[in-house]
């Protein structure tokens, strides 16, 4: 904004660039977790349904905690296997609120594995209250924290926090394949930039991988 006004309204200078920039230019590299890692971890929380169907999304979905806790029944269609992604919650001064999604591309659709649908129907037989609109997941980001301690204490897995687990989604799609443009989509990140400059740690293997492959088509 200040630099729109130096370039178009005569503002003299724009006083941010005295300051410097903000936060390193590269950030440190992101832990996360394998796919076996995490296979580890979840079955060592079987033993409380709700924890383990919570890290199934947080995981195999690779949606932002407050996605997950906002939740309500009818956000999962599981005629077309799909997860609605349109609301984010926050405990703020005791209160839950319920607002946007961070960005606007936060609004959008994750289809669901088939495993997951079944994981999912499982789990809402198990509930009392079934209204469509009540959140699925009556809880705050605090028990998610006690529960990922849990499990990597019960599994032995090395810790990482529960932001993490969405860096694991990104890894096992890289690894698995899939474009950065999808990767980009399935985040609700504003554009693929983003992800490129977030995950470009893990892209690195995939280049010997992608001259392997062009050896094999000329030979």
């Amino acid at each position: 904004m200040l630099n729109y006004a130096k370039n178009y309204y005569g503002l003299q200078e724009n006083p941010c660039h005295k300051a410097g920039s903000m936060g390193k230019k590269h950030a440190k590299e992101k832990l996360f977790w394998t796919k076996n890692e995490y296979l580890q971890f979840s079955e060592s929380i079987t033993d409380r349904p709700r924890a383990h169907i919570i890290f199934q999304l947080l995981y195999w979905c690779g949606i932002r905690e407050g996605e997950l806790l906002a939740l309500s029944i009818k956000d999962i269609d599981f005629e077309e296997k799909v997860l609605t992604i349109n609301k984010s919650y926050q405990r703020i001064n005791g209160e839950d609120i319920i607002t946007e999604p961070k960005t606007p591309k936060g609004n959008r659709i994750i289809a669901l594995p088939d495993f997951l649908c079944d994981e999912l129907k499982a789990y809402f037989a198990l509930l009392y209250n079934k209204n469509p609109n009540t959140r699925i997941f009556d809880i705050t980001k605090s028990y998610l924290y006690r529960e990922m301690n849990r499990g990597c204490a019960l599994s032995g897995v090395k810790k990482i926090r529960v932001h993490d687990l969405r860096h694991s989604h990104v890894s096992l799609l890289i690894e698995l394949g899939f474009s950065p443009l999808l990767i980009a989509e399935r985040l609700g990140h504003e554009n693929i930039e983003t992800t490129l400059n977030t995950y470009s740690h893990l892209y690195p293997h995939k280049q010997a991988e992608l001259a392997n492959t062009l050896d094999s088509i000329l030979l």
